[in-house]
């Protein structure tokens, strides 16, 4: 099968492998894309070793018949329990090199049509952001297990296989968002104020309407891999509170003092010299 040109997209992947199902829920996805699509993917992983190396990509290399074109991994080595993935996202923003830019959980498998729709709109300047699935009851959340996925992939990337064990529920915000390049870094990049998981998602989406972006969506379902929440999910986070005071406040602003409190974080800065 022909892959579907997305030449001009960079996925970026933050990820800390913390358990067997975030283990095998990136396998499954990039194994999915990869094999769909020709585009770029970085995966950039913080752990105190590399699980990536040692375990997923062995596995994709062989599903992809050796052809892993297109992926680049890499390891940042950290004891620390905290994943700053924003942190993490922005350093893989600022290393990509295409007009769009595409923020993706690992997690997450979207219908192939919703990856080209979302990917013309972007590339030929329809709108600035795209949320490639529908606001409301879009989302399936997926109880996958290793035989389950083993199905899903040896059957033609089937979604009836993986619907045997799923549900509906809502969705907003996460996910995965397809950006122009030059607009993510310009609205503030990701807030590296926010660390792990929650309410992150809120804020980014809240940020780039207030300041004026054309945000658009793809009324189609977004496939959510479930998976163990762990210290840095927004059940267990301890940088919660920080999280939310910091969402409290931006909330609030109006879209000048938004955009002066973007310009003055140290973090955008840093990255504009």
């Amino acid at each position: 099968m022909k892959k579907t040109d997305l030449s001009n997209a960079t996925f970026i992947v933050p990820i800390r492998l913390e358990s067997n199902d975030r283990l095998r829920n990136v396998i499954t996805s990039l194994c999915y894309i990869l094999h769909n699509f020709k585009t770029n993917v970085i995966v950039h992983e913080v752990d105190s070793e590399s699980v990536f190396e040692e375990t997923a990509l062995p596995q994709i290399t062989e599903f992809l018949d050796g052809d892993t074109t297109g992926l680049n991994h890499v390891f940042e080595k950290s004891d620390s329990s905290a994943f700053h993935r924003q942190r993490v996202l922005n350093d893989m923003l600022m290393s990509s090199e295409t007009k769009v830019v595409v923020n993706y959980d690992c997690d997450i498998l979207l219908p192939r049509t919703s990856y080209k729709h979302a990917y013309d709109i972007i590339n030929n300047e329809h709108a600035d952001v795209i949320y490639p699935y529908g606001d409301g009851n879009w989302q399936k959340q997926i109880f996958a297990d290793d035989e389950m996925v083993s199905n899903f992939l040896s059957n033609d990337f089937d979604f009836n296989i993986l619907l045997k064990k799923s549900k509906t529920y809502m969705s907003k915000y996460g996910f995965c968002q397809f950006f122009n390049r030059d607009i993510y870094i310009e609205g503030g990049m990701e807030n590296e104020n926010f660390v792990a998981y929650a309410p992150e998602d809120v804020e980014r989406y809240h940020r780039f309407t207030t300041l004026g972006y054309r945000v658009g969506r793809i009324p189609d379902w977004v496939y959510h891999l479930e998976h163990e929440r762990t210290h840095n999910s927004w059940l267990n986070n301890p940088h919660m509170k920080d999280n939310n005071d910091e969402w409290e406040r931006i909330k609030e602003m109006n879209v000048y003092e938004l955009r002066e409190y973007i310009t003055n974080q140290e973090y955008y800065k840093n990255r504009m010299v």
